[in-house]
C-alpha cells in the first residue's frame, strides 16, 4: 500500500532562521522556497536521496497555519508528521475503507516555489488519529511539477535519511499498522540490551522507520522522536559542521556494528538528530 517515505514534516516559528539552521547542517541549499496559499503555509524544503525534509511555518490562514500553531504551542519546533507517499491514493484509500477505516475526503494540495515560479500539485489523504496513532500523518500522490534531482556527491554533506525514530508504548498496535495495514515490511523486532528495550525496524525506499518501545510511557499514541542522517565521511562532515560553529559531539563507534556516529547539539530545530556514517 505506502510506497515510500515521501517527506518528513518539521515546524518551526521563523522560516528564514530555520533555513539558515538547517542549511549548516545539510550541507547544501534548499531546493524549493515556496508557498501554499490555500493552507497558510509556507515551506523550505531540502532533498536528499531517498526523500525530503519540509521546514513548514504558519504564514497565512487556513487548515495548515492553524496545525502548525497547534503544534509550536504544545511541542515548540520539531518533527510534526510525516508523510507516505504511493503512485495510486485512489487504491490505497480504497484498501484503507474495505479495513473498515473513516477517512475524510481526499484533498487537493498545490505549491509554489518564489524562487523559480515553478508549481507542483498533488493529492493527499489525512489519515485520522485513531489510525495513525496520534502522528500527523497523510498518504500522497503527486500529479504536477518535481523537484530536481539529489546530485549532491560531497563527502561532508548530509546525503540520506538513515532513520526516523517513532516512540510508542504499544509495539504490538505498531506493527499491525504498519507491517499489516500499510505493507511496510518488518525487517527486524527484538529486544535490543544496549537501550533496554524491545526496537521495530520498518525498511522503505532506502530508509528505516525506527520504533521504541517506551512501557514507561503512560500516553497511549505514538510520537516522532528523532532523525538519524547518513554521510559518506563522518569526518569530513564533523570538521564541516564545527566550521560553521554548529555543536556537535566527538566522532564514536555506534550501536550498530560498523557505523560511526556524531550527536548534531545545536542548530537542530528542537530535533534530536545524528549522524551516522556506515563503515561497510
Amino acid at each position: 500500500m505506502i510506497d515510500n517515505i515521501d517527506h518528513l514534516i518539521v515546524a518551526v516559528s521563523d522560516l528564514a532562521l530555520a533555513k539558515k539552521s538547517l542549511t549548516k547542517i545539510i550541507g547544501s541549499e534548499p531546493v524549493w522556497e515556496g508557498v501554499h496559499e490555500d493552507i497558510g503555509t509556507s515551506n523550505v524544503i531540502f532533498l536528499l536521496s531517498n526523500t525530503y525534509l519540509e521546514l513548514l511555518a504558519s504564514t497565512g490562514d487556513g487548515m495548515g497555519s492553524g496545525l502548525v500553531q497547534n503544534f509550536l504551542s504544545n511541542h515548540g519546533e520539531g518533527l510534526m508528521g510525516i508523510v507516505y507517499g504511493v503512485k495510486n491514493l485512489s487504491i490505497s484509500r480504497d484498501g484503507l475503507l474495505k479495513k473498515g477505516f473513516i477517512l475524510p475526503d481526499i484533498i487537493n494540495g498545490s505549491g509554489k516555489c518564489n524562487k523559480t515560479g515553478a508549481t507542483r500539485n498533488w493529492v493527499y489523504q489525512l489519515l485520522p488519529a485513531e489510525l495513525s496513532r496520534g502522528i500527523f500523518s497523510f498518504i500522497i500522490e503527486h500529479k504536477q511539477g518535481s523537484l530536481p534531482k539529489f546530485e549532491d556527491n560531497s563527502p561532508a554533506n548530509v546525503y540520506k535519511l538513515d532513520h526516523v525514530v517513532v516512540q510508542t508504548s504499544d509495539m504490538d498496535s505498531v506493527i499491525d499498522l504498519y507491517r499489516d495495514t500499510f505493507n511496510i515490511r518488518l525487517a527486524l523486532d527484538k529486544f535490543v540490551k544496549h537501550w533496554n528495550r524491545r526496537m521495530a525496524f520498518f525498511r522503505l525506499n532506502k530508509t528505516t522507520i525506527e520504533v521504541v518501545e517506551m512501557k514507561d510511557k503512560e500516553n497511549s499514541h505514538d510520537k516522532l522522536w528523532g532523525i538519524a542522517l547518513e554521510v559518506k565521511s563522518l569526518a569530513n562532515a564533523h570538521a564541516r559542521l564545527i566550521r560553521e560553529k554548529v555543536t556537535v559531539s566527538e566522532v564514536k563507534p555506534g550501536v550498530k556494528e560498523n557505523t560511526l556516529v556524531c550527536t548534531i547539539k545545536s542548530e537542530n530545530c528542537g530535533i534530536p538528530m545524528l549522524l551516522i556514517e556506515h563503515l561497510s
